[in-house]
């Protein structure tokens, strides 16, 4: 199957049963508008990975016809892709808006941006040959969160972008006005965010989060050590603030941190006396009561600067008894281990250790409830409905939510990232699969790690190496000495002798009766021996470390002189 002439696609590259790594694509003919391009931070799994981009396979064969990408605010999980996109893909213009103008700046080479990112505003209206793009404003943990509302010949094709409806925000207010006019001229689908859809009702106001943190601040008597997310700049004025109306000057650690704070301060997104922020070395100068160290390590990231605060490794800051830590956020899915590791240790250490509850209110999601969806649906009045940034039992719960809102069953599509829905004006269907495989990221380049790369560090992480040295004649078709073990990871040698002695045997059997044959090739010789130590190996143990035979051959007959 394949795309019609007349049909409407809408499709992810990243995004669906997941949370991180969005990219959503509108095809009609020859003309293809990308939302986003994110990043995706691995978990223990994807061991030597940095980050996961979306596939771009489909974007290479389609390169021409891609006429922008457009981004809904500047968070790395929707722009964090793009240095990486750039290199391999030629993307001609990036639209943007605000704060994330200025992140993708400091993030990607100006070399690499040259003149393709061009700044809209809510009441800018860019036009294609097929499509008419234009954008609304909503409220999120990040400044300057937009809609995104695409007009096809068939109607609006409306992306939320992460949103909450706060009525007490920090910043302006949603564009309900203008939302509400988008509706008016018909949505045809609306793809709407799913990561908070399992809480009842609406998501709490971030101003109440900032009224919390400063009775919080009134009550701490030691020094304050506040874990957050860099981007949330909204929480880090807050925090700001709070400090300087408890008289306590704020130290910054983490890199993102720093970043966040210095290009929202060049842009007027935050402002604050000259006197605000100290140095490490003014640290240790100030009463404990005086200092509040901001810092990264929210999500206990193992190198962010409090998961080594919390284990000692810090090079600037150690845990004194006194010290309190506020975790102002919640983990996301997938790093509650991690979280919960970094606060054993700040405990150990002394510290007190404050996180979200129902009784602290230290953070709030950037993300709507089920209360603020629904709204969502009532406001958009969209025909289809597809729910997108989310695992997969969250798109689920969000479609619930749309079905009971009245939107029928089969206009509610869950999909999965590649699967192509298309509209013709009257119906819907799934056309194909294109391949998302992510890409996996090492530094500042691709990678060129692949599934069986990965599976393989799986197996040396969890079971070890074991190596079998054999040396023989080819001529004379002998074994030259008994078979070498080299066990890393897996055995000790020394106490498990009997074990050993066993492989060896198998090896040194395996390759006797091997050079027994008249006709022979080293490879071959290897796969046998593979195959009869792993076996040996897993009798006796019940593991299966990653086996590596080596082979050292002599090509000449031994002469006596």
């Amino acid at each position: 199957m394949k795309i019609q002439a007349n049909e409407v696609a809408v499709f992810a590259l990243g995004g669906l049963n997941e949370v991180g790594k969005n990219c959503y694509a509108i095809q009609y003919k020859d003309e293809i508008i990308l939302i986003d391009f994110g990043g995706l931070f691995p978990d223990d799994s994807l061991l030597g990975v940095d980050l996961i981009i979306p596939g771009i396979d489909y974007l290479k064969k389609n390169e021409d016809k891609i006429v922008g990408l457009f981004i809904t605010h500047g968070h790395l999980d929707h722009i964090g892709g793009i240095p990486y996109l750039l290199r391999n893909i030629n993307i001609e213009k990036i639209y943007s808006s605000g704060l994330a103008t200025g992140l993708i700046k400091k993030n990607v080479s100006s070399k690499l941006l040259g003149n393709k990112l061009i700044e809209f505003f809510e009441n800018t209206v860019i036009k294609t040959k097929f499509f008419e793009i234009t954008f609304y404003r909503t409220n999120h943990s990040i400044p300057d969160s937009y809609g995104i509302a695409i007009k096809t010949k068939h109607g609006y094709i409306v992306h939320s972008g992460d949103f909450k409806f706060d009525f007490t925000p920090i910043g302006p207010m949603t564009n309900f006005a203008k939302m509400a006019k988008i509706a008016e001229e018909g949505v045809l689908c609306l793809l709407s965010d799913s990561t908070n859809s399992l809480l009842p009702g609406f998501t709490m106001s971030e101003k109440k989060v900032g009224n919390s943190i400063k009775t919080l601040f009134t009550n701490i008597e030691g020094r304050t050590i506040v874990a957050s997310f860099a981007s949330n700049i909204h929480r880090v004025e807050q925090i700001v603030e709070a400090s300087i109306a408890c008289n306590r000057k704020v130290a910054v650690f983490g890199r993102s941190m720093e970043n966040n704070i210095k290009v929202s301060q060049e842009m007027g997104y935050l402002s604050f006396p000259k006197n605000t922020f100290i140095s490490t070395s003014e640290i240790k100068k100030l009463p404990a009561n005086e200092v509040t160290i901001l810092c990264t390590g929210s999500q206990g990231e193992p190198l962010a600067a409090l998961s080594r605060i919390s284990t000692g490794t810090h090079r600037e800051i150690s845990i004194t008894p006194g010290d309190t830590v506020i975790f102002s956020s919640n983990p996301i899915p997938g790093n509650a281990y991690y979280v919960n590791k970094t606060m054993n240790n700040l405990c150990r250490r002394g510290a007190k250790v404050i996180k979200n509850s129902p009784l602290t209110d230290v953070h709030t999601s950037g993300h709507a409830g089920q209360g603020e969806q629904k709204l969502l649906l009532s406001l958009m009045r969209p025909e289809h409905f597809l729910p997108i940034h989310g695992e997969f039992h969250m798109l689920c719960e969000h479609a619930e939510t749309a079905a009971k809102y009245g939107i029928p069953n089969d206009n509610i599509h869950l999909l999965s990232n590649g699967k192509i829905l298309a509209f013709d004006g009257k119906s819907s269907r799934i056309v194909g699969k294109i391949n998302t495989d992510g890409i996996y990221i090492k530094g500042n380049t691709i990678s060129d790690i692949n599934n069986t790369i990965l599976r393989q560090r799986k197996i040396l992480s969890e079971n070890g190496i074991l190596a079998i040295v054999v040396s023989i004649n080819t001529v004379t078709k002998k074994l030259l000495t008994n078979p070498l073990i080299v066990s890393r990871g897996f055995i000790y040698i020394k106490g498990n002798l009997e074990l050993t002695n066993k492989i060896r045997q198998v090896a040194s059997d395996t390759t006797k009766k091997y050079l027994t044959k008249n006709n022979f090739d080293l490879d071959e010789l290897k796969k046998y021996l593979l195959e009869a130590v792993k076996k040996i190996v897993y009798e006796l143990t019940e593991r299966s470390p990653m086996i590596i035979p080596v082979i050292k051959h002599q090509e000449k007959r031994n002469r006596n002189f």
